[in-house]
């Protein structure tokens, strides 16, 4: 049985259909090609005058709670994430030790005290005993001269006498009177001299021991100044027993119980600052080039998606990320591997009062876009 032939109206069905999806085709690739060339320049444009990066995180200040005296804890007033002001007290130490060392102190300072009006006695004694021995010099010296007088008066006599006895005028017992005379009142000179070099030498001694009783009030007070340092210490060590807060924050977790030793300078916990918070961002060394101190930043944080920050370029880090590693990198060592570094830029909201900024917490992560033209 023979086939039949196709008509010419089947003919046009057959080979009309291709033909129509063919122009679809075209016009979605057109489509596509427009598309694509318009996000591409848009790109473009946009990587001309913004550089973005979402290496970036909040950033705040964080005070750390640490004891300036060691002891056993006595009393916990905060708990975790607690909201604190500056003065408040976070925990008080047992400070039943550091009493005791302030009245130790205390003692020691009374003691230097009572040592120094001892000192000050003893040199007025000495000045006293000064005094009286130039007195005395002053008295041998009178009756010094009174017994040179003596024995001028005395020499004539005994002279005369010589010359009396001579011619016999006068009888020996007058003689020998006269003689004794003379000799009696040098005698006496000789004691009353011996007497003087005495007490001019008791007098140097009393000096000296005013002098040394004099030298020990300086002691005594510099003693006194070491004892009240040691007071004032004792009584500020005394009051590092109540750990209060630095700064208005939010504490974090409490790592400590009532009880428990502490450590001078041992970091129990930490206050977050909420004060002021800041972002810091980390850019590629090739987006380096246009990005100036000033310029106009847009922030968005991952938990707030639908809100923009407005914040601006405040400062760049003098050193790349790498230099402050533990472990810094050594080019100069082994095989080089070029690496793009990337340079730490802080970044500050321009509206603290915004309430979404309050909400952000140290170490989210936010991306950034730096306006640089």
């Amino acid at each position: 049985m023979a086939q039949p032939q196709n008509t010419p109206t089947e003919l046009t069905t057959d080979t009309g259909a291709p033909k129509k999806r063919s122009k679809a085709f075209l016009i979605v690739l057109i489509l596509l090609v427009i598309a694509g060339g318009w996000f591409g320049m848009n790109k473009y444009f946009h990587s001309q005058r913004h550089e973005e990066t979402d290496d970036a995180q909040v950033e705040a200040n964080i005070s750390p709670v640490i004891p300036r005296v060691a002891g056993y804890v006595k009393e916990v007033r905060v708990k975790d994430n607690q909201m604190v002001n500056k003065g408040d007290t976070l925990m008080v130490l047992d400070d039943r030790d550091l009493i005791l060392k302030v009245q130790q102190a205390e003692a020691a300072l009374a003691t230097a005290q009572s040592n120094m009006d001892a000192a000050a006695a003893s040199t007025n004694a000495s000045k006293a005993n000064i005094n009286s021995s130039r007195a005395g010099i002053s008295t041998a010296d009178a009756q010094i001269e009174a017994a040179k007088i003596s024995v001028w008066r005395t020499s004539q006599d005994y002279e005369r006498y010589a010359n009396l006895i001579k011619d016999h005028s006068i009888t020996q017992q007058q003689f020998e009177q006269a003689q004794a005379a003379k000799q009696t009142a040098e005698r006496q000179l000789q004691i009353l001299v011996q007497q003087k070099n005495q007490v001019a030498q008791q007098t140097n001694a009393v000096a000296s021991q005013s002098n040394a009783t004099a030298s020990q009030i300086g002691v005594a007070g510099a003693v006194i100044k070491q004892r009240e340092v040691d007071v004032a210490t004792a009584k500020l060590n005394l009051s590092y027993a109540v750990v209060l807060a630095q700064d208005h924050g939010m504490v974090s977790k409490v790592n400590v119980q009532e009880g428990q030793f502490v450590q001078a300078g041992q970091s129990l916990f930490s206050i977050v600052i909420s004060e002021d918070t800041w972002v810091v961002a980390n850019f590629k060394e090739t987006q380096f080039e246009k990005m100036r101190i000033g310029q106009k930043v847009i922030v968005h944080a991952d938990a707030f998606p639908d809100h923009s920050f407005e914040a601006t370029l405040s400062s760049f880090s003098p050193a790349t990320g790498s230099r402050f590693a533990l472990l810094p990198p050594d080019n100069a060592s082994g095989n080089f591997v070029k690496v793009v570094q990337r340079l730490p830029a802080k970044i500050s909201f321009n509206n603290p009062t915004d309430s979404l900024i309050k909400l952000l917490r140290p170490g989210m992560n936010v991306s950034v876009d730096v306006h640089v033209q």
